[in-house]
């Protein structure tokens, strides 16, 4: 169809637009998916096979206490319940590359997948390959390759929230974290150290079909924050504890370090040029960006708990992990560390919401965590496409080259919010370019529905639909948000005006 005939399917002029200006070339142009959110519920490949029980999240959405636990807010999809694309992944990229136009897919490796039992001990890279599991590292193999063969180049991150149970009790740890004996994140220096290994490991072993790595997905917001302080309705992450401040603080300043361990092994092992491009690894560090605004502009205080809010959000982990400026007690305080400075080669940005904050009527946490000084039961969190302008401004002052590696919004009935969303935040992503903002590429969240963490399948951002109780696990289009996509890919090569 021609894309004038898709524009005028969808409401969109606002996508036309995006169509019609022009990205630079070798722009990247594709959806984003993560390991554990979408390779279980195979239709027919056996469940050993298909499954990951080896991760703490597969712990913590399948263990009896936990569902049970009304704190943690799991809605209580069996991990058969994703859309298998363990079994299914060829027939998902035929739809990226022949209906989508994509020309990249940003996927994640489950290192519970690679490495079921612990490294702790192991070292070198034929003793770790002895060590990781066959069929796993075949799996992956299979994907990347097939992502290449369909014209597509793959942006692979190393971890996306989930840890191997040997690393990370998530049942005992969200019960007593005090004395739990695996701690995951706060157990800084062995996790720091494993998850350093594994990078390295599969830089080596993946290098010849990938040149672009992500570290760590979002760690502030979908770990520190889900895991540590505010488990809340929208997101929780495991141990799922409520308000640990000294455990998070140990959490953040271990994936800091983690990111620049990993960026370090992934330049060390990767040494194979996959895309031509003279570089064999570029590696970035994945983070929800949430521009911050005061619920009242002319309320001095509700000014400075918006400062404060952006601080916390956005500079803490960022300051610390891309330029080494690391406020350990969160309280605006930093001391300088050149081994957690300049190893990062792009900034991958993740947007959904903006956030208005309203001051607090008195300081909540004072002694543990003095920059709080606005109110969470009354933080608003607003879907707003606009925001990505501000998010973009707030990631270039890192320096690095952008990718912009999530945003979305749910469409469940293809009403055309997505659509729109697409339009937007790809017409605002070209302005932004024209602008001078290095943007090397835009990744839609995500190519089906998934297992949305603790909301299962619940959630529906996917461009292609997909009900848990559909045995065969049917990829159904959703017209109106695929088209709008398939505009803008159809024309992304063209010449930059």
């Amino acid at each position: 169809m021609r894309p004038s005939l898709i524009c005028s399917a969808v409401l969109a002029l606002v996508a036309c637009s995006a169509a019609d200006a022009r990205f630079p070339r070798g722009f990247l142009f594709g959806t984003a998916v993560a390991g554990f959110q979408v390779e279980m519920g195979c239709p027919s490949t056996p469940r050993a096979q298909c499954e990951d029980p080896a991760s703490d999240w597969y712990q913590f959405i399948t263990d009896p206490a936990l569902l049970a636990d009304q704190s943690l807010h799991l809605n209580g999809d069996a991990p058969s319940s994703g859309p298998g694309f363990y079994q299914l992944y060829a027939q998902d990229l035929d739809l990226a590359a022949n209906q989508l136009h994509s020309n990249a897919l940003r996927l994640s490796f489950e290192w519970s997948r690679i490495f079921p039992s612990s490294t702790v001990g192991i070292e070198g890279f034929e003793a770790l390959s002895a060590a990781a599991n066959p069929q796993a590292v075949a799996y992956y193999h299979s994907v990347l390759r097939a992502i290449r063969a369909r014209g597509m180049r793959p942006l692979v991150t190393l971890n996306h929230y989930t840890l191997p149970g040997w690393i990370h009790d998530a049942a005992g740890c969200h019960a007593d974290l005090s004395s739990c004996k695996r701690r995951g994140w706060v157990d800084r220096e062995t996790t720091v150290n494993e998850i350093a290994k594994y990078a390295g490991f599969a830089a080596r072993e993946f290098g010849g079909e990938v040149d672009l790595w992500a570290t760590l997905n979002e760690p502030f917001t979908g770990i520190a924050l889900a895991g540590y302080i505010l488990p809340n309705d929208q997101r929780t992450n495991p141990p799922g504890v409520t308000l640990r401040f000294n455990e998070a603080k140990i959490a953040i300043l271990a994936m800091m370090e983690a990111h620049n361990r990993m960026a370090d092994a992934v330049h060390a092992n990767d040494l194979i040029d996959a895309d031509g491009t003279g570089r064999p690894a570029r590696v970035g560090l994945v983070y929800n960006v949430q521009p911050p605004e005061p619920r009242d502009p002319g309320n001095p205080r509700d000014v400075q708990s918006a400062k404060d809010l952006g601080y916390l959000m956005n500079e803490v982990f960022l300051n610390g992990a891309l330029r080494g400026d690391v406020d350990a007690a969160l309280d605006g305080h930093t001391v300088h560390r050149d081994d957690l400075a300049h190893r990062t080669d792009f900034f991958g940005l993740n947007y959904y919401v903006r956030a208005k904050a309203a001051a607090a009527s008195e300081p909540l946490f004072p002694n543990d965590a003095p920059k709080l000084t606005f109110d969470p039961s009354t933080l608003e969190l607003i879907g707003d496409a606009a925001g990505l302008t501000d998010a973009l401004q707030i990631a270039r002052g890192y320096g690095l080259p952008i990718f912009i590696t999530e945003t979305g919004i749910g469409d469940e009935s293809d009403t055309g919010a997505a659509a729109a969303w697409i339009g937007e935040t790809l017409s605002r992503t070209r302005a932004a370019i024209s602008q001078g903002v290095p943007v090397e590429g835009w990744f839609f969240w995500t190519l089906m529905d998934n297992y949305e963490w603790n909301h299962g399948m619940s959630y529906k951002f996917g461009l292609y639909a997909v009900d848990k109780g559909d045995p065969a696990k049917t990829r159904r289009p959703r017209e109106k948000a695929i088209a709008a996509f398939a505009a803008v890919a159809q024309s992304r090569l063209a010449p930059s005006r």
